[in-house]
């Protein structure tokens, strides 16, 4: 069991790029909506924590913020798997942004 989920909302394209991928029986009903719960571990977390400081982790759920949401509903849908965070989290969080890069010392 994951320690964390990350709660993937599914609008009509990601819903057809998850069927594609065959995990229709992945999907639940949360809030009314449609949507895959993808499971990731506690150090993923907090990896995600860092990179969107702004997500709220209720319930050890949460719900990524558009851009990334969509990166990680076509990851799955390219893996075909709901176990893809270990490879995903190099595409959602850059531990490098914002910070001005260093010059080479000599």
């Amino acid at each position: 069991m994951a320690d964390y989920t990350i709660n993937l909302f599914l609008d009509d394209d990601k819903l057809k790029k998850i069927e594609g991928a065959g995990l229709a029986d992945e999907i639940v009903t949360l809030d009314g909506k449609k949507a895959v719960q993808v499971p990731m571990s506690a150090k993923e977390q907090k990896k995600l924590a860092k990179g969107f400081p702004d997500m709220d982790f209720s319930d050890n759920a949460c719900e990524l913020p558009p851009e990334a949401a969509d990166k990680l509903a076509g990851i799955i849908a390219e893996m075909k798997t709901l176990d893809v965070m270990k490879f995903a989290i190099m595409k959602l969080y850059n531990p490098l942004a914002g910070k001005a890069p260093r010059s080479a010392q000599r």
